[in-house]
């Protein structure tokens, strides 16, 4: 069992800065965002199953998925969510589990913006919050995306809230402030984290 901590944190936290930081000091990262992309690429049976549900709408003009039009109707329709959930979840989770296997790091860092909304807590060693203020989350929000206040504050409530991602967390890393105060906060885990991995390896049966 590879020691696996699970990054997790709201839309505009800065996991990408953090988990970036990671992948520097030589930690293997595996992303549930990439890998969401990637098995909706064209060509892919998961995109011809989306296109035959919701048609091709759904698709931008160089044929990829327009993930911000897809975005839209599903937050507008919950049953559409469940439908896609339903197919794209158990596929994201096998292959992120066949990435985790193929480490050869210490440990792995594993992103994975909703993990406390799946319930996906107990897949990891150790759960890692990126924290920041839902202001903070707004003005990141909307600045990243070029949306507005309110589409921005949708795409909060939708997730689950500040407390309970923190309720889950084994460590908390707050990037409310300048993007270097959280990458010193990373070099501190990093060096926990190697510790943890080396004690649960030790203590596997061989």
């Amino acid at each position: 069992m590879v020691y696996t901590v699970a990054l997790t944190g709201g839309i505009g936290s800065g996991k990408s800065t953090v988990a970036d930081a990671f992948s520097r000091s030589g930690v293997a990262v595996v992303d549930a965002d990439i890998i969401a992309r990637q098995v909706v690429e064209p060509g892919k049976p998961v995109l011809r199953a989306i296109i035959e549900h919701f048609g091709t709408d759904v698709l931008a003009n160089d044929g990829s998925l327009n993930r911000r039009r897809l975005r839209d109707i599903i937050f507008a329709e919950p049953a559409q969510k469940a439908w896609l959930n339903a197919l794209l979840h158990p596929l994201i989770q096998q292959q992120t589990q066949e990435a985790i296997a193929c480490a050869i790091s210490p440990y792995v860092l594993w992103v994975v913006p909703l993990l406390v909304e799946n319930g996906l807590c107990d897949k990891a060693s150790r759960v890692l919050v990126v924290d920041v203020s839902v202001q903070t989350q707004l003005s990141r929000t909307m600045a990243r995306d070029g949306i507005s206040r309110e589409q921005a504050e949708q795409i909060i409530a939708a997730q689950v809230s500040r407390e309970e991602r923190l309720a889950a967390a084994d460590d908390i890393i707050n990037n409310d402030g300048e993007p270097q105060l959280a990458i010193a906060q990373v070099a501190t885990l990093h060096q926990r984290y190697l510790a943890l991995a080396a004690q649960a390896a030790a203590q596997e049966p061989h």
